[in-house]
């Protein structure tokens, strides 16, 4: 496997959980670029959100990591970035065929919904799956 780099943002309400994965995530060959929130002051996640897929789209990063409370406000944010396709995961399964069958360059993930534990499981399950292609490729062309 190659270098994968990770750009990586929260709000307020990922603020810690984004910490737990700067500090103790392990994957061999995963680097992080933090682009913020850098405390738990309120905050607007589209500013994070925006800075993390401008980041993944330029080709600066590999796939992007959101989190906010649920991952649902992050997902809606970065859906409105050209090429950008963002999925909430909050169990194996979806982390999976995000991937798999959707191809999703941005995880989001809710710090309020899952514990840290899982979260870490749901970026390895993320990164480790690869695209199917095929019928899917026509479906994911469709999006523009």
């Amino acid at each position: 496997m190659s270098k994968i780099i990770i750009a990586i943002g929260s709000d307020h309400a990922g603020f810690a959980m984004k910490l737990s994965f700067l500090k103790n995530f392990e994957m061999a060959d995963v680097e992080f670029i933090d682009l913020g929130t850098d405390n738990d002051a309120s905050c607007d996640y589209p500013v994070f959100a925006k800075k993390v897929c401008e980041s993944v789209t330029n080709g600066d990063c590999t796939f992007g990591l959101l989190i906010c409370g649920t991952g649902i406000g992050m997902s809606m944010a970065a859906n409105k970035i050209k090429n950008i396709r963002a999925a909430v995961a909050h169990d194996v399964f979806s982390a999976k065929f995000t991937r798999l069958h959707n191809d999703a360059n941005v995880l989001c993930l809710g710090a309020r919904v899952i514990d840290k534990n899982l979260a870490f499981e749901l970026l390895e399950i993320f990164i480790k799956t690869e695209f199917e292609g095929g019928k899917h490729s026509k479906r994911i062309a469709q999006f523009e």
